[in-house]
């Protein structure tokens, strides 16, 4: 399967502004993706009498049709599944942000009253401090959504996949639930788990759907009771760090967040940062939180935020990055100081590949291969200095709030801090690979083990 969503080569200069309006329109709507055009050498070298295509026919895209009309019938069915369900759910996915259909899904969930929970890839698309959020579900969630997905009745799928990073286990994942599937993309539908309805359309248009339909699931006291229990019972948990250090990850990210003004956009690498980063950080909008799914790609943090600055050069950009991550891409610093692009990083210098780390710890006796990353080789802050960046470096609680605030004053060039971690903190709740989420594990403190 191609990496892109489509691709051109271009035969003739004659070509150039069809291809280039449809590459545009392909990427931009249906299912976002990257569309590639090649462009020969010669053809760039010669001349052509210039024109623009003034209609969609005139792009030549037969088979092409990215607005499906609305399913009447699927809407009717839908309609009725949530009228007769008594733990409903409303999985959000990412495809509710690439459709903007954020203040859709806040009117229909506070009428409607269901728990909501925002994958990896769609935070910010509910706010986090809404009392019906329960916060990201999957291998690293919270436990009350991971656990309300399983429990529930019904699922309303909105522009999720069904990625086994949420669903653990298929055969156990929310085994006693129907499901509506809304999808910009009909190929993601039964493509995981079979769904009771597939809605192929935006989810925002789907969302007026059921609202002009007034859908309303049954009295929700019972289930937002048990769920309630969950919250309480088990919340994210990390141990405070001493006053000496060495710091806590989960705390690095929630003083940044406490010191950075409300907007600020965080982009993220790949690992145990990634996941400390969407668990700790409040997402409170949408567009604020610029993360690799997927297949996940290391390196993604900086050249991430770089873009996040230029095309928001108003707000406040952080990069939570790991230090395997920012050794992958740092170099592009120096695009960012040539080009005056003030970001911000955090690098959670734990001295390893965390997750890889913790893999091996976990499921492979400690039998640790490839993982080690001198905390001081290389040395974070003269590299930081050396590409005309500002580089700071924290031990201890002490220093962690005077970097930050240091940074946080520094508006002009890019800074770069060094937050020294501690290496055996793991990223809890956990479902290991191929289980049930049914045996998520919290963190050992939680069960009453030692750490």
């Amino acid at each position: 399967m191609g990496i892109t969503k489509h691709n051109f080569l271009i035969q003739s200069a004659h070509e150039i502004p069809r291809v280039v309006a449809s590459a545009f329109y392909l990427a931009t709507t249906g299912r976002p993706g990257p569309v590639l055009i090649d462009l020969p050498k010669d053809i760039s070298q010669s001349t052509m009498e210039w024109w623009y295509p003034e209609t969609i026919e005139e792009l030549d895209l037969p088979g092409y049709h990215p607005e499906v009309a609305l399913n009447d019938d699927a809407v009717a069915r839908a309609i009725e599944l949530i009228g007769l369900s008594e733990r409903p759910v409303l999985y959000v996915g990412g495809g509710t942000l690439k459709s903007r259909a954020h203040e859709e899904l806040l009117t229909f969930a506070e009428r409607t009253k269901i728990p909501v929970v925002t994958t990896l890839m769609a935070r910010g698309a509910f706010p986090d401090s809404h009392e019906q959020h329960l916060g990201m579900p999957g291998m690293h969630g919270v436990y009350s959504a991971v656990t309300a997905l399983q429990k529930s009745d019904l699922l309303i799928a909105l522009g999720a996949r069904f990625d086994d990073r949420v669903t653990g286990q298929i055969s156990s994942f929310a085994a006693g639930a129907k499901i509506i599937h809304v999808d910009v993309d009909r190929a993601e539908f039964n493509k995981v788990r079979r769904a009771d309805v597939t809605l192929q359309t935006n989810v925002a248009v789907a969302l007026r759907a059921f609202e002009a339909a007034q859908a309303t699931p049954q009295n929700l006291d019972v289930w937002w009771k048990e769920i309630r229990t969950w919250q309480e019972r088990y919340p994210l948990f990390y141990e405070e760090p001493e006053a000496d250090g060495p710091l806590r990850p989960q705390y690095v990210v929630e003083a940044i967040a406490k010191a950075a003004p409300p907007g600020t956009i965080v982009a993220a690498g790949v690992g145990q940062h990634q996941m400390w980063a969407s668990q700790y950080w409040p997402f409170e909008e949408p567009g604020t939180w610029v993360n690799s799914g997927g297949a996940g790609t290391m390196g993604f943090g900086v050249p991430a935020a770089i873009g996040a600055k230029v095309g928001r050069p108003d707000r406040t950009v952080w990069c939570i990055d790991g230090d395997g991550c920012f050794q992958m891409t740092a170099q592009e610093l120096v695009t960012a100081r040539a080009e005056g692009i003030p970001i911000k990083v955090a690098i959670l210098n734990n001295a390893y590949l965390g997750m890889v780390r913790q893999w091996q710890e976990m499921f492979y006796d400690e039998r640790y291969s490839e993982v080690y990353l001198s905390a001081d080789l290389p040395d974070y802050v003269k590299w930081a200095e050396a590409m005309g960046c500002v580089g700071l470096r924290a031990h201890n609680v002490k220093e962690m709030h005077e970097a930050i605030a240091m940074a946080n004053s520094i508006n002009d060039v890019p800074v770069v801090i060094d937050f020294r971690t501690d290496s055996a903190e793991k990223v809890y709740p956990m479902v290991a690979t191929g289980t049930s989420n049914d045996d998520i594990m919290v963190h050992p403190i939680q069960r009453g083990e030692a750490r």
